[in-house]
């Protein structure tokens, strides 16, 4: 089997479906203009998509109060400390500084503008290309 997508709920889905595009590269596959707004976005290589949307019969996620170890999207950057000034200068809001970590992959960690956890990472060994 393969991954077709990840589910995020959001109080704004058109607002993060933009910012995921124009931040983060994605392109809309398929969206609707109505409730649940639904975004289904695909990453830059075009295999993995994000459903961004928002589900009045659901209860929205605390993603601000929620340790970003326990649920965030990673994302490939090959200069992490510049893609996270440069998400921060977008409205991404910084958790703790790059860093690298024991297995020498270059990480950080931030939330998009709407408190979602994203993670930089540029693997010392890459793991998927």
């Amino acid at each position: 089997m393969k991954i077709e997508h990840l589910a995020y709920m959001t109080e704004k889905p058109r607002e993060v479906a933009a910012w995921y595009t124009e931040n983060l590269g994605f392109s809309v596959k398929r969206k609707l203009d109505r409730s649940p707004d639904t975004h289904f976005l695909a990453d830059g290589s075009g295999r993995v998509m994000v459903e961004i949307y928002n589900n009045p019969k659901a209860t929205l996620p605390d993603y601000w109060g929620m340790n970003p170890l326990v649920l965030h999207l990673a994302f490939l950057a090959e200069d992490v400390p510049a893609e996270r000034k440069r998400l921060i200068g977008a409205g991404a809001k910084p958790v703790g500084d790059a860093q690298i970590n024991a297995d020498g992959d270059t990480v950080a960690m931030l939330r998009d503008p709407w408190g979602f956890p994203i993670q930089l990472v540029k693997r010392a060994e890459p793991m998927v290309l």
